[in-house]
């Protein structure tokens, strides 16, 4: 399969006037293979504590989703900026536990550099997981959760459920 063609597929990135957070959705080549980058976040976080999440955060003033998410991937697991080589499109914006914070989902083609350093203050540790592996449905889990359907999935690290399975799920679609 070839996965950058597939993707080529997104929806330029939405930028909602309701936005809020931005994340980057960063994919890698890796010796033929494709490689996606979570993060955790740790546990003396006031919000999502141990959830494992995409980089990003808060829209600052004069940005918009991109510029946001290349930012915190920067303060996160410092991504330079010039490693983003291309900005595929973007998901659907959506929010997580509180309906007003909008985050906005960018998809992008990251060339990794040799080292990936978490900031301790907001990431616990960097997961990057074949997405074959995400691919594989029989890795996933769901259950009803206030009349939803919550996915999940497990990494050693930690679990991924929420707003960035959501993500990830939609993200799949378009490799089916």
């Amino acid at each position: 399969m070839d996965v950058w063609k597939a993707l080529s597929a997104l929806p330029p990135v939405d930028a909602p006037p309701d936005a809020r957070y931005a994340v980057l959705v960063p994919l890698y080549d890796d010796n033929g293979t494709t490689r996606i980058v979570f993060t955790t976040r740790p546990e003396h976080m006031r919000t999502h504590p141990g959830d494992v999440v995409f980089p990003g955060g808060a829209i600052e003033d004069g940005e918009d989703p991109i510029a946001t998410a290349k930012r915190e991937s920067w303060e996160e697991i410092k991504l330079p900026s010039d490693s983003v080589v291309e900005i595929l499109g973007g998901l659907r914006p959506l929010t997580a536990r509180d309906p007003s914070r909008v985050i906005v989902p960018v998809v992008a083609r990251i060339e990794r550099p040799a080292e990936l350093v978490p900031d301790p203050a907001e990431v616990e540790s960097i997961i990057e997981p074949l997405l074959d592996d995400l691919l594989d449905d029989s890795r996933w889990t769901s259950q009803d959760w206030q009349g939803f359907e919550m996915w999940f999935f497990e990494f050693d690290e930690g679990i991924l459920w929420g707003a960035t399975a959501f993500m990830v799920r939609e993200l799949l679609e378009y490799l089916r």
